[in-house]
């Protein structure tokens, strides 16, 4: 008798080893499924997947956030309608916020693009008071950002901000204008035109640079993406059309990012679709649509993509950002 109970209990032993070698061979395999999606995805330039929102905390909910970004291990949103900053970390976790309504030094009235240095300060673009601030990366304010010539009035709204090979990339929405400035205010480049000199942009509202200095621009005034060269001179139109000569699909495309793999994503704020584009400028993927279910989207605004492919995008009236990889 105690010979069968011993040799039952080895049976149960055995039966729950293999259960156990089972499982782990599934989440094994089911990780590296997931891995291979992702290099997939990243390699092909094809549609991302979403990961989680970033929402804030029940206290302190996002509301209309504008633009987000990834500086250093901590990720930055101008929670506009609230005057201010929220902070979280890498999952999503509130951890701190800073500014208030007003005019004054660390103060907002419209915060509206966001970006970070190397050495982890944050320089905020504040749409109605005209100016940048920036901040260290625990929110305390240093200075405004001036151009070399102290010019008080050098921006009018600056909207869309960009750290790239450490100058600082601002557009102007009210001046119709992309400027590039090096850290210390000294400007490198000004962009104002596309096709030609009578060919004007129109509130252009974000910029990105990839990694052959290829300048991209949101025009979306004229609902369309304008491409340069790293000197500035035009190079295409991107709206949807076969040679970006046709109708546009855009209706007032803002966020824009280039991925590693060299894919333009671009979000569209009025037809709530995220569209990528290869780099001759051919549409590869769109995704989104209006709603709040997953991969809808509200009135988006903002887009990022950090060192790791991570992309974040704003998501103005269902309060978030989503985080995509």
């Amino acid at each position: 008798m105690a010979s069968l109970k011993k040799k039952t209990v080895y049976i149960w032993m055995g039966t729950i080893v293999g259960l156990t070698v089972v499982l782990f061979a599934v989440i094994y395999f089911l990780h590296l499924q997931d891995k291979a999606v992702k290099v997939a995805s990243a390699v092909k330039g094809g549609p991302p997947t979403l990961s989680f929102y970033i929402q804030g905390d029940m206290s302190s909910p996002l509301d209309k956030p504008m633009d987000v970004a990834k500086i250093g291990q901590f990720v930055y949103v101008t929670d506009t309608n609230h005057k201010q900053v929220q902070v979280f970390d890498s999952t999503g976790t509130p951890i701190f916020k800073f500014g208030t309504q007003g005019t004054g030094e660390g103060q907002f009235q419209f915060p509206y693009g966001i970006t970070g240095d190397k050495d982890g300060n944050v320089y905020v673009a504040d749409l109605y008071n005209n100016r940048i601030s920036i901040f260290d990366s625990k929110g305390k304010f240093l200075k405004y950002f001036t151009d070399e010539n102290q010019k008080p009035d050098f921006l009018k709204s600056p909207g869309g901000l960009r750290i790239v090979n450490n100058n600082l990339w601002v557009t102007d929405i009210q001046l119709g204008k992309v400027f590039e400035y090096d850290l210390k205010g000294k400007k490198l480049l000004e962009l104002s035109t596309a096709v030609d000199k009578d060919d004007p942009l129109n509130a252009p509202n974000a910029v990105a640079v990839d990694s052959d200095h290829n300048i991209y621009v949101s025009d979306t005034g004229n609902q369309r993406l304008v491409v340069y060269d790293k000197a500035g001179k035009f190079k295409r139109v991107i709206n949807g059309s076969i040679d970006g000569k046709g109708d546009s699909k855009f209706v007032n495309p803002r966020g824009i990012g280039v991925e590693g793999n060299g894919t333009l994503l671009m979000i569209d704020n009025m037809t709530h679709y995220l569209y990528g584009f290869d780099k001759k400028g051919k549409q590869v993927f769109q995704i989104g649509g209006l709603g709040a279910d997953k991969d809808q989207f509200y009135l988006p605004n903002g887009l990022f993509i950090d060192d790791k492919g991570e992309i974040f995008i704003t998501d103005t009236v269902n309060q978030r950002v989503a985080v995509y990889y």
